[in-house]
This record gives structure tokens, C-alpha cells and sequence, in this order.
């Protein structure tokens, strides 16, 4: 067998039977048959010689949808998205070989994020498996350190508790990806498919809930300090904490910031939200981290880009409470005086619920430091007359959505800016790649978020570079008749990479410079797309207005922007949180 080999391991699983009877069908039958059991309304994928059967499957059903994507990565990219917008599991099909291994890429960025999403591959015939086959790929073995789990099925008989098991390893937990392999003649071989459901597996068992001491220890440190800050992260919002986080914050008027990933875990135009932290975070937000006597880390995993230099990492913080669903994060990367292992929702709400009984932080003059440090360090740049800044484009998509709409992005400067600028309202309608930072992920992004929440307005705030990773999956977007709007930051730079070119390597451009670009707006027309390119900045409102209004398909702005414009503030790798470079100062400490 292929060295990334596991088989449905059963004693672990408890199953219950679904209400449907036993069915005759086939291995692919009974593959679609198990994701109609999970509550699957729609799948992502690109087929080929592999998984023939299953697609015959597919053509001959109607319950659940297939959207044809352009390129595998973007069936796992937009798999990961609509599971990110609706908190559903996302689910994505391929082929074997280099099919499989497109997918590679979607599969790791769903793992670095904590995605649900479970993939299907097609795989050569059984008795072909580990001879070098046409189009076979150990995709098992490739996969183990970007999967929750993976299984390549050898039993058609497995077939069914395997679906079953994908997703509740998907879903349950901390959520990640999951792969099931599938050999080509278990597609076609029969089966009896009886229904069931996963209720319980030993090794996944729930985190249990905060003991009363650890609540009541969390409570009394909390109540005892005078510069308390929440920390929060991307598993509040996996966590549908949100509201919960909000109780807690405006009980006990602790201020907080969010990751990139947490965005929208609490609404950022209220007064105790300081906003992003981090590399790219707001300087107050940072200071206040740094001057905090109690952190609260909630579905947050202190990664590299928020702690900068860790031996000044939280320097006057005499408790750190970390609340998390993987035991393993806590203390992982930070000391911490208090760790609670288990749903972040659950152990918020029984936090809230026993600070009275310890009384409240006096928080007054804590809030208003921060507050000056907001006025003496806001976000800051100079509008430039000679081109567009790109911080214009974000603040006025802000204004037009209001926290209304789904803000997808691709990564580099732009998803910082739209990071900095949108003021995200409601939790799962910022989509974006966080852990992996995967350019090309915004555009087929976008999609799955419009497949999963087509009520919503969509925009994708993306780059000259990025756009060209993925843009085959424009035609995705119209075969589908889906409308969003699609903001190009037109810099003729691979931005992110000139700005540190720029800073740390003399200006040193190497390879960054994208000045044979695409005329983006008769690539988008070509396509089937609206097109527009915006030069001056009194169009930039009239434009986005424009592109909300279409609505058979995506709307490309093409924005001319400011080259050169740096993202600030801007914590140089490796240095403490406190020490930001602010915008017009160079690379000098503060």
C-alpha cells in the first residue's frame, strides 16, 4: 500500500442509523448518497479520468449542486470560503494525480486557518495502487501534515462510515480538512449504503468545559486588574462566540483587539474595539497589549505576526488567561499564567456570568491611555493628488457597505490596508488567508462566499499580482451568474515584496516590478465580466456604486494606484510589538 495509508479507523466511531432505509447503488452512488446525509447542498470540483464514475453519479442526481471551477485549486479555495461565510462544511472533488495534488495548496491553507472542508479524490483501480500508475499520486501521504485526517478507501463497504467520519473529524474540535481517497473501480463496484451519522468518537471526544476553578480563577484576575485587554482570534469566530465575546467586553468595558483572522468577532466601530494588532496593526492596539497587566486570548494562537519579538512580547502582563478548543496551542508559543482548554463560547459566557461575584475592573483611565494613544498614532496617510491611494479605495468600499457586506481579499499590501480600513461588523464577512497567506486564493474565494451567501453583497479587495494567480476562475463566476465586485489595486508592483525590498534591501527591486501587466479590463470583458479602470480619486465612489448595482455577474475595477505607497504602521520582523514604525518615519524605531 502507498506509505500515507490509513484505513477508516471504526473503533473509535460511534454511529447512530439515519432515518433513510438501506439503498442498492454504487460506490459512488453511495459517496453522493452520504454527503446528501451530511446536509450537503453544494460541491466544488474539476473531473477527470479517475473519478468518471462519480461524475456519471453527479450528472444522474439533482439534490446536490456541482460548480464546475477552472482549476482544482480554486474548487479548494472556494470550498474553504463558502465554509468560512455560512459555517458549513465546505466540500471539494478532484481527480487523481496532478488533479489531487492542485488541490495540495487549498488543503493547506484550509489547515493553517482551521477550515471544515472535506475533499474527494479519485484514484487509480485498487490493484493498480503503488506501481507508478497512470495519474497516481500518494495524495495520503502528501497530505498528512496539511489534514486533520486522510484515508484511502480499499473496502467499497468502508465507503459510507468514511463520509460519515470525514465530516465529523471535519467539524468537530478544532475543524480542519479532511481527504478521502477513492479508487476508480470502488466508484463503479455495488454496494448496499445504509445511512448513519458519527455521534461520537473516543479520541475526538469534546474538550470539556472550563472547571469551575479555572472560571472562577480567570474571573478573580480579571476583576483584580486595571488594564485588561481581549485578545481575540480566529477561533471566535469558528466558535460563533461572538456574541458572548461582546456581553463580556461591554460588562466589564474591556477593550479589544482582534487578529487578522478575528475580524469581525466584535464589531470594530464600537468604542471599546481598537482594532487589528500585530505587524500591520493599529498602534494603539499595540501599545496597549504591551502595557496590559491581564490579557484574555480568545481562539487565539499567538502567532509570529501579532507577538513580534517574544522575549518583549507582553512585558507588564501579570496574567495571561488563554482560552482555547486545541489543548495544544495553550503555551505552545507563549507562557501563560491560566489556560483553559475547551469551546471558547462556552468558557466566555460562564466568564461573564462569575465576574459579578468577583466585581468589576476599574477600567476608566485604562480606556482613555489607549484613547490617546489613538489620537497620537492613528492610521495615517497623506491623499495623494498625483494617483489614486489605495487607502481611499478601502475606506470608501467601507463607507458604501457599512459592515454589510462580505469582504473578501487576496494577500499582500491591499488585504492590509482593507484590513486597517474595512470595519468589519458581524463575524464571517471578512474571508481571507490568513495562516498560509496564499495569493491567488481571492478570487475563487469570493465565489464560494457568494455561493454560500447569496443575500450578501461581495467584494473582493485584491492586487495586480494576486488577481493573475487564480483569474481563470472568472469564468467560474459567470458561468454561475454570480455578481460581485472585484477591486484591482493596480500598483504594477508585487506590492508587499517591493515594501520590504524598499525598507530592508536598499531598494533593491528585484523581480517585483509587474509593468507588462494584462489591460485588466479587457481581460475582464473577455471574459464576460463588467470592466471599468479608475483613475482619479473623485471616481472612486461613483465607480463602486456602479459595480454594486450589476448584477449578472462580476464587476472588475481596475484602480490605478499610488506605486510606491507603504503600508503603516509596520512592526519589522523580529522586533518588540511597541516599536512601529509610523507612517513618514522611515525604518527608525520609535
Amino acid at each position: 500500500m502507498p506509505r500515507g495509508f490509513r484505513a477508516p479507523i471504526k473503533e473509535r466511531l460511534s454511529f447512530e442509523d439515519a432515518p433513510n432505509g438501506v439503498i442498492e447503488t454504487t460506490g459512488a452512488g453511495a459517496i453522493l448518497a452520504a454527503l446528501k446525509n451530511e446536509g450537503v447542498d453544494v460541491m466544488f470540483g474539476y473531473p477527470g479520468g479517475q473519478v468518471l464514475p462519480l461524475y456519471d453519479a453527479i450528472y444522474r442526481q439533482s439534490d446536490i449542486k456541482h460548480i464546475l471551477v477552472r482549476h482544482e485549486q480554486g474548487a479548494a479555495h472556494s470550498a474553504d470560503a463558502y465554509a468560512r461565510a455560512t459555517g458549513k462544511v465546505g466540500v471539494c472533488i478532484a481527480t487523481s494525480g496532478p488533479g489531487a495534488t492542485n488541490l495540495v495548496t487549498g488543503i493547506a491553507n484550509a489547515h493553517m486557518d482551521s477550515v471544515p472542508m472535506v475533499c474527494i479524490t479519485g484514484q487509480v483501480k485498487t490493484f493498480l495502487l503503488g506501481k507508478d500508475s497512470f495519474q497516481e499520486a500518494d495524495i495520503t501521504g502528501i497530505t498528512i501534515p496539511i489534514t486533520k485526517q486522510n484515508v484511502l478507501v480499499t473496502d467499497v463497504e468502508d465507503l459510507g462510515p468514511t463520509i460519515a467520519e470525514a465530516f465529523y473529524i471535519a467539524r468537530n474540535g478544532r475543524p480542519g480538512p479532511v481527504l478521502v481517497d477513492v479508487p476508480s473501480d470502488l466508484q463503479l463496484a455495488k454496494v448496499k449504503y445504509k445511512p448513519q451519522r458519527v455521534i461520537g468518537m473516543r479520541s475526538m471526544g469534546a474538550n470539556p468545559d472550563a472547571s469551575p476553578e479555572q472560571i472562577e480563577d480567570a474571573a478573580r484576575a480579571i476583576a483584580a486588574s486595571t488594564r485588561p485587554v481581549l485578545y481575540c482570534g480566529g477561533g471566535a469566530i469558528i466558535a460563533n462566540a461572538a456574541e458572548e465575546i461582546f456581553r463580556l467586553a461591554d460588562t466589564a468595558k474591556i477593550p479589544v483587539t482582534t487578529t487578522l483572522m478575528g475580524k469581525g468577532c466584535f464589531p470594530e466601530d464600537h468604542v471599546l474595539s481598537k482594532g487589528m494588532l500585530g505587524m500591520h496593526g493599529t498602534a494603539c492596539a499595540n501599545y496597549a497589549m504591551q502595557e496590559s497587566d491581564c490579557v484574555i486570548a480568545i481562539g487565539a494562537r499567538f502567532d509570529d505576526r501579532v507577538t513580534g519579538d517574544l522575549g518583549e512580547f507582553l512585558p507588564k502582563a501579570k496574567t495571561v488567561i488563554h482560552v482555547d478548543i486545541d489543548p495544544a496551542e495553550i503555551g505552545k508559543i507563549v507562557e501563560v499564567h491560566l489556560g483553559i482548554g475547551g469551546d471558547v463560547r462556552h468558557v466566555v459566557k460562564a466568564l461573564t456570568d462569575a465576574l459579578p461575584d468577583f466585581g468589576m475592573p476599574d477600567t476608566t483611565s485604562w480606556r482613555r491611555q489607549i484613547e490617546d494613544w489613538r489620537r497620537a498614532h492613528p492610521l495615517q496617510y497623506d491623499p495623494s493628488t498625483a494617483g489614486i491611494s489605495p487607502q481611499d479605495i478601502v475606506r470608501a468600499i467601507d463607507e458604501l457597505y457599512k459592515g454589510e457586506a462580505i469582504i473578501a481579499t487576496d494577500v499582500g499590501q491591499h488585504q492590509m490596508w482593507a484590513a486597517q480600513y474595512c470595519r468589519m461588523r458581524y463575524p464571517r464577512r471578512w474571508i481571507t488567508s490568513g495562516g498560509l497567506g496564499t495569493m491567488g486564493y481571492g478570487l475563487p474565494a469570493a465565489i464560494g462566499a457568494k455561493v454560500g451567501r447569496p443575500d450578501l453583497p461581495v467584494v473582493l479587495v485584491s492586487g495586480d499580482g494576486s488577481i493573475q494567480m487564480c483569474m481563470q476562475e472568472f469564468a467560474t463566476a459567470v458561468s454561475q451568474g454570480l455578481a460581485f465586485t472585484v477591486a484591482i489595486f493596480n500598483n504594477h508592483y508585487l506590492g508587499m515584496v517591493r515594501q520590504w525590498q524598499e525598507l530592508f534591501y536598499n531598494k533593491n527591486y528585484s523581480e517585483s516590478s509587474m509593468r507588462d501587466q494584462p489591460d485588466f479590463v479587457k481581460l475582464a470583458e473577455a471574459f464576460g465580466c463588467h470592466g471599468r479602470r479608475v483613475e482619479r480619486t473623485d471616481e472612486i465612489m461613483e465607480s463602486l456604486v456602479w459595480a454594486s448595482k450589476n448584477e449578472d455577474v462580476p464587476t472588475v475595477l481596475d484602480f490605478t494606484v499610488i506605486e510606491e505607497e507603504n503600508v503603516y504602521p509596520m512592526v519589522p520582523a523580529g522586533r518588540a510589538l511597541h516599536k512601529l514604525i509610523h507612517y513618514g518615519e522611515g525604518t527608525k524605531d520609535e
